[in-house]
């Protein structure tokens, strides 16, 4: 059910990056366009076939969900070197939602990254999806640092 996003998923993908735009859109009109998608079909196309930023999709009859990931290599003078799983961007069909398609979208991640030999996976979840944030919790992530801002 979970497998790599292939050529032929290009359209599925694409109809749920513009379901998380909206999402955002609707908590932060100053930062989010109305429309659109976080990646062009080209850019996509290569995403699929990049293996240091692998993307995953739930495919039951169809796809209802996605996970985006990219390997991160942390060997900064100031941090103990270390290898992350960096999930990019994680959505569930809203028609999907409820049925625990995230949570194995997740944990498909989170063994993959096991398997490639990371120390952790880290996301970011805006304030504006309280949704996203229950749920990240619920599954067993933790806080691992606030970025905060100033609008001016």
């Amino acid at each position: 059910m979970i497998r790599r996003a292939a050529e032929s998923d290009l359209k599925p993908v694409g109809d749920l990056l513009r379901q998380v735009l909206r999402i955002h859109h609707a908590g932060r009109p100053d930062l989010f366009a109305g429309s659109g998608k976080k990646y062009t079909d080209s850019q996509l196309l290569e995403l699929f076939k990049d293996d240091s930023a692998p993307v995953f999709v739930y495919d039951d009859g169809g796809v209802k969900g996605y996970v985006f990931c990219r390997f991160e290599d942390h060997d900064a003078e100031n941090e103990a070197p270390h290898r992350t799983l960096y999930i990019d961007d994680l959505c569930v069909d809203e028609k999907e939602r409820g049925k625990h398609i995230g949570k194995q979208l997740y944990e498909f991640a989170k063994n993959y990254a096991r398997e490639t030999g990371c120390y952790n996976v880290t996301l970011h979840v805006w304030e504006c999806n309280p949704t996203a944030k229950r749920f990240y919790e619920a599954i067993g992530m933790k806080l691992q640092y606030s970025s905060m801002e100033e609008v001016l």
